[in-house]
């Protein structure tokens, strides 16, 4: 399905970039929202810019387009997306006063991009590292739907902890993959 709705964005001389371009700035306005305190806006804006992020693949394979520059641009934004929404709600709950707020935000944060730097860094090691159950989809459905129903700091509690326990799992993961050390 992907792929159909690929071929029909190729159609408007889209690239592949400037999809990943537009879901960041989604994500961006998303956190934006969210330090405003917009949550349910918020959250229709991060599942909007999901579907730029979901696209952007699917349209530079269609268009053989793909590149490891592209590959790159992708990931690379997506970490700074990702952040911009927490960073939002880092100052909603600044803000608000709400100290349990900005705890979980900032571990949330942490999790979410040691999740990515522990796949991303095992992989340049030549080792494959998809353990725990927080990666990128995972944690945006949380992000999502705490937002759009209002339960935003349980989906960030969620967060916090799900994600450093699968960063926490992606290590020992790899710990058994490289063998015994010295």
């Amino acid at each position: 399905m992907l792929a159909r709705v690929a071929g029909l964005v190729a159609w408007t001389g889209a690239t592949p970039n400037t999809l990943t371009l537009l879901g960041f700035f989604g994500m961006a306005g998303a956190g934006i929202l969210c330090a405003s305190g917009s949550f349910f806006l918020a959250g229709v804006t991060v599942a909007a810019s999901c579907i730029f992020d979901a696209l952007d693949g699917a349209l530079a394979r269609v268009t053989g387009a793909t590149s490891i520059f592209g590959a790159f641009f992708d990931s690379f934004l997506d970490r700074y997306a990702e952040a911009a929404v927490y960073a939002g709600l880092l100052v909603y709950y600044a803000g608000a006063g709400t100290p349990w707020g900005i705890e979980a935000a900032f571990a949330a944060a942490i999790g979410s991009l040691m999740v990515s730097y522990a796949r991303a860094r095992a992989e340049g090691l030549g080792i494959a590292c998809r353990a725990g159950l927080f990666a990128r989809p995972e944690r945006l459905a949380v992000i999502i739907a705490g937002l759009v129903t209002g339960f935003i700091l349980p989906a960030l509690i969620l967060l916090a902890v799900g994600t450093n326990a699968t960063a926490v799992r992606r290590l020992l993961a790899v710990r058994g993959a490289a063998g015994p050390g010295p």
